[in-house]
């Protein structure tokens, strides 16, 4: 199965997508995440104003399979929640890259998304995760 990346977005090897738009960015998880969770029937959202370092759980995603925590890829401050995820949390199983965005970020750091993986980079590593996990 090919695994889907927006090529706007950089990648954490946790499975979350990071888009940068002037000097915020929104972020989600990422399409290999959301196929490995299948069925995503609830979203825990941080509030706005919460604050996070990079690599800090800020959400937790429910499943009929499991509950997983999320890792913002970036350190900065909420200034807005996806409250769609709210009453349709599938928005992230069908549109993870646009519709199922998590939250929006005021970037402490820019230069972090710099650090992260690219479109081509993580498709490769999610490529590889996928195929491990298929022996």
């Amino acid at each position: 199965m090919a695994v889907k990346v927006h090529p706007d977005c950089r990648y954490t090897k946790s499975h979350e997508w990071v888009r940068m738009e002037g000097e915020h960015a929104y972020a989600g998880i990422t399409d290999y995440a959301q196929t490995q969770l299948s069925d995503i029937v609830y979203v825990e959202l941080p509030e706005p104003g919460d604050s996070f370092s990079q690599g800090e759980i800020y959400a937790v995603v429910e499943s009929v399979k499991a509950a997983s925590d999320c890792y913002l890829p970036v350190a900065g401050e909420i200034v807005e929640i996806n409250e769609e995820l709210e009453d349709t949390p599938d928005l992230v199983n069908q549109d993870c890259y646009g519709e199922g965005w998590f939250v929006r970020i005021l970037v402490e750091d820019p230069d972090e998304v710099e650090d992260l993986m690219d479109a081509e980079e993580y498709r490769q590593f999610a490529e590889e995760a996928e195929e491990e996990g298929a022996h």
